[in-house]
């Protein structure tokens, strides 16, 4: 599988253990960065991440911060991408399963490093159930006649 992965500087010792990880599981990983533990802006790394997704250069994307919130809303401005902020065993297997994410969230602070990979397994491994989640997906996905209030 073709995965994008990218962090900001809090996420970063996480995003070089992942990317390890993914390769020695046979997964060809494009790194968008940070380079570093350095302070930076995480959309300047996340958005390209995402993009990838979106235009197919990717099967999928990895994004990580100190929380994942942030990162999570970055991904999730992008058209087409559908990324879930997991920090658990059960929300890894739920954004996959039934919200078909194509991105995985992920904070430093939050996870201890084997729950972080075991997140990432999870995530990579559990299928879409499809039925009414593809049909919720599909109304995340329609226009909107809804003015906002």
């Amino acid at each position: 599988m073709r995965i994008a992965i990218a962090s900001d500087h809090a996420g970063y010792r996480y995003k070089c253990l992942i990317i390890d990880h993914l390769q020695a599981r046979g997964h060809k990983v494009n790194d968008h960065g940070t380079d570093s533990d350095e302070s930076c802006d995480y959309p300047d790394y996340i958005r390209p991440a995402a993009l990838a997704v979106a235009k197919g250069e990717a099967d999928r994307a990895i994004v990580l911060g100190g929380s994942g919130n942030g990162e999570a809303i970055v991904a999730n401005r992008v058209p087409g991408v559908r990324c879930a902020l997991a920090f658990s065993e059960d929300t890894a297997i739920w954004g996959r399963s039934h919200n078909d994410a194509n991105c995985l969230a992920i904070g430093e602070r939050t996870v201890s490093p084997e729950l972080c990979l075991r997140i990432v397994d999870l995530w990579l491994d559990t299928a879409f159930e499809g039925g009414r989640h593809q049909r919720r997906i599909e109304k995340i996905d329609a226009p909107s006649s809804a003015s906002p209030a």
